[in-house]
């Protein structure tokens, strides 16, 4: 049995920061930052059955094309995604009401649609990323029991060596999405690695009074070159969402509106007719 103290549970017996039960989500999800996104997404059901809102986790869940789906907002950040994820897996591969694991597991179909900062030249504001790897600079992998496979552990050592990786800094993970939801869901879009940082500044290469520890680490970051691997664009969750989706026996994918271009400077004048076109497409590809 699962302790109260760690599987915790509010006296109705929904999830504790979720506030979901197991019959208000579908198997296949969709997750955004925005809790203000989660309605964009919903617009589109043909109809939604559960609207359930706890803190900065907002969820829709209803029926598009006959299958169930789930929209939920995580808010920002790789330590909402670890909240989000083990929620998501507790209510669909543990018996709540026993505190015991099932025997059998139930997979999830997760894909997250967010924003992003691009640093390479030919991938524009208001285009769209699909993320093939997440490089974390945010440490939550970490404190699990996972190891980078061959394929993860030659990138990465790359991206180390290439980039001459400051050791002051975070230690750094590589870990690779879903290749069957990436090739549903992105063949489309640029594919490329993605740097996960824990906070839009400094961890992405802004400077606006402090100064960094590395001042051309989006230089170094651009530059690298693996095969046919590139590190193109920055954001804030995935890293997580494809590590815990992969020890938990779960599929993730993340597509991001490119909203900065960091090379050009430049910032998208209105992304919300390509987040609301990648919301449509995301959906009828996940279906």
């Amino acid at each position: 049995m699962i302790h109260p103290s760690e599987l915790v549970l509010n006296p109705d017996g929904s999830i504790y920061h979720l506030k979901l039960q197991p019959e208000q989500i579908g198997r296949k999800i969709i997750v955004a930052g925005d809790p203000g996104r989660i309605k964009s997404i919903s617009a589109h059901f043909d109809r939604i059955d559960h609207i359930v809102e706890n803190r900065e986790f907002v969820t829709h869940t209803g029926i598009y094309k006959n299958q169930k789906v789930s929209a939920i907002a995580t808010g920002i950040g790789t330590d909402n995604i670890d909240i989000v994820l083990n929620e998501l897996d507790a209510l669909v591969n543990i018996d709540l009401e026993k505190r015991e694991i099932k025997n059998e597991q139930t997979e999830l179909e997760i894909v997250r649609i967010g924003t992003c900062g691009s640093i390479q030249e030919d991938v524009p504001a208001d285009e769209v990323v699909v993320s093939t790897h997440a490089f974390g600079l945010d440490g939550l992998l970490n404190f699990y029991a996972f190891e980078m496979n061959a394929e993860e552990q030659k990138i990465h050592s790359e991206i180390i060596q290439q980039t001459n990786w400051n050791k002051k800094m975070n230690v750094p993970y590589l870990v690779a999405g879903s290749s069957n939801l990436i090739q549903r869901i992105g063949k489309n879009y640029h594919h490329g690695i993605t740097v996960t940082a824990p906070g839009f500044y400094a961890p992405q290469g802004r400077e606006l009074r402090l100064k960094l520890r590395v001042p051309d680490v989006n230089e170094k970051l651009r530059a690298f070159k693996y095969k046919d691997f590139r590190i193109v664009n920055y954001e804030m969750e995935t890293s997580a969402l494809y590590g815990l989706s992969s020890l938990l026996g779960h599929q993730a994918c993340t597509v991001c509106a490119v909203v900065a271009n960091r090379y050009a400077n430049s910032f998208s004048k209105d992304y919300k007719p390509v987040i609301n076109q990648l919301i449509k497409e995301v959906l009828d590809n996940l279906v």
